[in-house]
């Protein structure tokens, strides 16, 4: 749990620098920009979805949340990951992997979904 809880510090982090080095560095048009953003935010909103499933972890639901934050995570790097090489490279077959990045994003929440029916009411 609490290597989880790291990686998602960690993932948080990093979403912040990205986004600022795209806002301070990263010189592209408006269509480029915007999904430097995408990216920037979805990588956020994982990186806390990753906090989430270590949480869940710690509440008895080790299985499950475990597997959520492996999706979460494999979308953050295929999903986001995509998004940013493609606006610092302009490779247009990026575009080729991000869905598979948003398929786990997709299993990451029911995998959470799951976690949370197996947590023991106290």
């Amino acid at each position: 749990m609490r290597i989880w809880l790291a990686i998602a510090a960690f993932n948080g982090a990093l979403a912040v620098a990205l986004g600022a080095v795209a806002q301070h560095a990263l010189h592209a048009d408006a269509q480029t920009m915007a999904l430097f953003d995408l990216a920037s935010r979805y990588h956020m909103y994982h990186a806390l979805a990753l906090g989430l499933a270590a949480l869940a972890m710690q509440a008895g639901a080790s299985g499950w949340a475990r597997c959520s934050a492996w999706a979460f995570l494999i979308g953050i790097v295929l999903f986001c990951g995509s998004l940013y090489l493609f606006a610092f490279t302009g490779r247009p077959w990026l575009f080729h992997v991000t869905p598979f990045g948003g398929g786990a994003f997709i299993a990451g929440w029911v995998l959470l979904a799951l976690a949370a029916l197996r947590i023991k009411a106290s």
